[in-house]
């Protein structure tokens, strides 16, 4: 099933950290504030796309005229230093890396975040020095759940599209791995799986050391 498999490719948030629910909690403390409703439910439609695609979700329950740009920035402020406190990371995501270099696999991220903030988050972390390659949501035209920013990953480590692994919390991150015809692990994280993500999803399993058994016994 998976011994041809040369690459594996990681999201990042939700999956190398646990910052999907820091960043919604950064949200929903901005927005009330500023006395906005419904923040939580808007957070959780941008969840795995990039900046674009969530300004058009965020302007659609607020209106035009929502003040966007200073919104996300007082959120940015917030989200960065909470991060910086105590770095959110994922259990087994040191042992899933290491395992992976071990075992000769290629390693990239493919994420909806800007590349400035996935690079810092990584080297923060010490794990910057474990990918092979970066891709990001402002490096491609299309964001999850178009195939774009994965095909653009296995470009990059130079492997087949089919001989990827992608590992992914998000259901538009597996809709992408589906769509862009790669072996899917989905690790579900705020989002549990629904009969859509059992269908498309490769395999879901609960956790990254899982993830490591798995990959052994294949």
């Amino acid at each position: 099933m998976i011994n041809n498999k040369e690459a594996v490719i990681f999201d990042m948030d939700g999956v190398i950290f646990d910052t999907e629910k820091l960043y919604i909690d950064s949200c929903v403390e901005v927005g009330n504030k500023y006395n906005l409703k419904n923040v939580e439910e808007a957070c959780f439609k941008c969840i795995g796309i990039n900046s674009e695609a969530s300004a058009e979700i965020m302007y659609d329950i607020f209106g035009r005229d929502f003040p966007l740009d200073k919104f996300r920035s007082e959120v940015d402020v917030l989200f960065k230093t909470r991060f910086e406190e105590k770095t959110p990371v994922k259990p087994g995501v040191q042992e899933i890396l290491t395992y992976l270099k071990q075992e000769g696999y290629r390693i990239a991220i493919a994420s909806s975040t800007k590349k400035e903030g996935v690079t810092r988050e990584l080297k923060q972390a010490g794990f910057l020095e474990f990918f092979d390659e970066i891709i990001c949501g402002d490096m491609v035209e299309k964001s999850k759940p178009n195939p774009d920013i994965f095909l653009k990953a296995a470009e990059c480590l130079g492997v087949e599209p089919e001989k990827c692994i992608v590992i992914e919390d998000s259901f538009n991150g597996v809709r992408a791995a589906y769509a862009a015809g790669m072996f899917s692990i989905m690790v579900p994280d705020i989002l549990k799986p629904d009969d859509e993500m059992r269908d498309k999803a490769s395999v879901i399993l609960d956790s990254l050391p899982d993830v490591v058994d798995f990959l052994r016994k294949s």
